[in-house]
Order: structure tokens, then C-alpha cells, then sequence
């Protein structure tokens, strides 16, 4: 359920905090739109990612993906949380392949938007509701 969320849980403080931090170390040349991603894994492990552009479009990466992909690399296959942190004006959702990615390692994952002057808690399935599923 949607939520404007004035106080959050610790677990998603910490992870809009991780966020935020990594946000900095963002390479955004070219739209000058950093983004910070931090998600727990459900061994409680958090991973962190940015987005790093690149001058041929295609080849950037999301701050989302940044993130998952790290968790993969240490062996984890599962999101219990996730948090987006960017200074827009705005809150900034997951773009939709970083939906679909998110949707491959946990549909009921706790999504955190955020901003230096507001957050959104949401589930994950409110935002993408039917991802593509490959019957495996």
C-alpha cells in the first residue's frame, strides 16, 4: 500500500541513507541526474549502486540495476526493501526496465522514493503489477 511516509522504520532509513550517500558518486555527464539505489538482500546484507552514463544512451546504467547487479555478484538472489534517492523536485520511480529487473529477484519488496524533502513507502507490485514471466 502507498504511503507518504513522514518517519520511516529504521531498516528504511538506513537504506534511503545508503542511498543518498552513494547518490554522490553517480557519473552523469550528460543529464546531470544522479541517482542513488540501496537494497537489502533477505540475508540482511545491504549493496548500493549509481547510475553511470555513458555517451552511447543505451549503455548506461540505472542506479537500480547498479545495485542488484552487486547483490548478484555477492551471491544473493533475493530483495526483502529498496531504496531510490535523487534530488529532483519530484519523486523519482524505478524506470520500467529497472521494474522488470526488480521483479526478477522479489515482487513484495518494500520500495522506498526519495528526496532531500520528501519519501514515498510503496510495495513493489503497486508500481509494476504484471511483469513478464518467462515459464521456466
Amino acid at each position: 500500500m502507498s504511503e507518504p511516509s513522514a518517519q520511516l522504520t529504521p531498516d528504511l532509513a538506513e537504506l534511503v541513507a545508503a542511498a543518498r550517500a552513494v547518490r554522490e558518486r553517480a557519473y552523469a555527464p550528460y543529464s546531470r541526474f544522479l541517482v542513488g539505489a540501496a537494497l537489502r538482500a533477505d540475508d540482511g546484507r545491504v549493496f548500493v549502486g549509481c547510475n553511470v552514463e555513458n555517451a552511447s544512451y543505451g549503455a548506461t546504467i540505472c542506479a537500480e540495476r547498479s545495485a542488484i547487479l552487486a547483490m548478484v555478484a555477492a551471491g544473493q538472489r533475493s530483495i526483502t526493501s529498496i531504496a531510490v534517492f535523487t534530488d529532483a523536485d519530484t519523486l523519482a520511480m524505478p524506470c520500467g526496465l529497472c521494474r522488470q529487473v526488480i521483479s526478477e529477484f522479489q515482487r513484495d519488496a518494500r520500495l522506498v522514493v526519495a528526496n532531500p524533502r520528501q519519501q514515498r513507502v510503496l510495495g513493489f507490485a503497486e508500481i509494476f503489477p504484471e511483469p513478464f514471466v518467462l515459464d521456466r
